[in-house]
């Protein structure tokens, strides 16, 4: 038989939306459980969240305020003092009818590396995957295999195999009819919504060039304990290695880059050239990401989009996106303002006014989509902007330019090769442009 894994992905075959399976931590297979639609109406759903980070916490408080008839079930993480913080939170939540919708019992509180699955095996219904995005394709492969439905955070996954594994497991959704809604928030704002809506019925004429920037400050840092292993020691700063966030291009900047693909109708990049390294964050409790990028996309029809993302204490923030096109502009300034410009013609604002919040609505149209028996599926974009940002950092990493197909394509595998809690882990090296290789 074939190895689908030798047939190298074009990024036709990317449109067309690749079944190629793959994935950097092994996923465990699991019967296909219960599957969901318009029968549901008067059905009680429960919801597992998985990864009890803040977001995680945050996107399990939303998920209870999108539907009546829905209860939070099951919790699961890395970590105990992670998960009893979440369910503290969310005990105590402002909002009275997410308290009273927290049915968690402590034998529905699972801890460890195999908390993903316990969670699974709990009898939920709908599963909240917002671990860190190292492990993002195996939970949702595990997810999908068990037939719940998903909202995934985002980025998807860190390499070209996680892609092509979120891929195979969008596809494999379409096919059992689950809904699969991605943590790419500005897809679900009415703002957004309505600017890009007018952009691709041709506002500005044709796009030509797209400027998008995410710099801001620093993130958290926990230092090492003593009886840390190195694998806890890993986790508990997961944002600093790039087998487990990406690098922050991936993690972070990636919303922004999702807006470039918006704005080209999520038609994929052809190569990318890009800069970065670790000018101010270098010391060895940053792990081994950048500090800042800088990328040059070429996209068909000559168009270029640049994008710019930094990472450092006491800079000025910038987070926003604009582009040109041959009849105007836009702009949007995140959570403040947006502007269309029509050269000689209108001038569109305020597109933001008495929006619902976007982080909500992500959760309202999944419960929706549940109830009604109508999935929803973000597979492909979600997909599609990840491998564009871990695309630019392969660039930056390498210094080479870095086609699409060599990014989707692309062998190397960032996890290490035994995930347990008592592997022996090597500090990664940091990467050198020229001298680390394209793989």
């Amino acid at each position: 038989m074939n190895n689908p894994m030798n047939k190298p992905t074009t990024r036709r075959d990317f449109l067309k939306t690749s079944a190629i399976i793959g994935g950097a931590i092994a996923a465990p297979g699991i019967v296909p459980g219960k599957l969901f639609g318009a029968e549901t109406n008067g059905e009680t759903l429960k919801v597992g969240l998985i990864g009890c980070g803040g977001r995680g916490t945050g996107a399990a408080s939303q998920a209870l305020n999108a539907d009546k008839n829905v209860v939070l079930w099951a919790m699961g993480d890395a970590f105990e003092d992670r998960l009893q913080g979440a369910l503290k939170a969310l005990k105590e939540d402002p909002n009275e009818e997410v308290v009273g919708k927290v049915k968690v019992t402590p034998d529905h509180c699972f801890v460890g590396l195999d908390a993903c699955q316990k969670v699974l095996d709990s009898g939920v219904d709908v599963v909240i995957l917002a671990t860190p995005p190292g492990f993002r394709p195996a939970h949702l492969k595990a997810a999908i295999d068990a037939g719940k439905h998903v909202f995934c955070e985002k980025p998807v996954a860190v390499d070209g195999p996680g892609v092509r594994s979120v891929l195979a497991s969008a596809a494999e959704a379409k096919r059992k009819k689950l809904s699969l809604v991605s943590g790419f928030c500005y897809r679900y704002s009415k703002g957004e919504r309505e600017l890009f809506k007018r952009l691709h019925d041709g506002a500005i004429g044709d796009i030509t060039s797209i400027y998008s920037s995410y710099n801001t400050g620093t993130v958290w840092c926990h230092p090492r304990k003593p009886e840390w292993t190195d694998m806890q020691a890993q986790l508990r700063n997961w944002y600093y290695y790039t087998w487990l966030s990406g690098d922050h291009i991936v993690e972070q900047a990636v919303h922004n880059i999702n807006k470039m693909a918006w704005a080209m109708k999520d038609v994929p990049p052809l190569k990318a050239t890009a800069i970065g390294g670790r000018q101010v964050r270098n010391a060895p409790e940053f792990g081994q990401i950048y500090d800042h990028f800088g990328v040059v996309y070429d996209y068909p029809n000559d168009v270029k989009a640049f994008h710019f993302c930094r990472q450092m204490e006491n800079t000025a923030n910038d987070v926003g996106d604009w582009g040109a096109g041959t009849k105007g502009s836009y702009r949007v300034v995140a959570f403040q303002s947006e502007e269309i410009k029509v050269k000689g013609g209108v001038t569109w604002h305020n597109l933001f006014k008495n929006q619902k919040n976007m982080y909500q609505v992500e959760h309202d149209e999944l419960f929706a989509s549940i109830r009604k028996g109508e999935p929803m599926n973000d597979g492909e974009m979600m997909a599609h902007s990840t491998l564009a940002a871990i695309m630019g950092r392969m660039a930056a990493y390498t210094g080479q330019v870095v086609t699409w197909d060599q990014a989707l394509n692309s062998q190397e595998v960032l996890a290490p090769g035994k995930i347990d809690w008592d592997a022996k882990l090597e500090e990664p090296p940091v990467a050198m442009p020229g001298r680390t290789k394209l793989t």
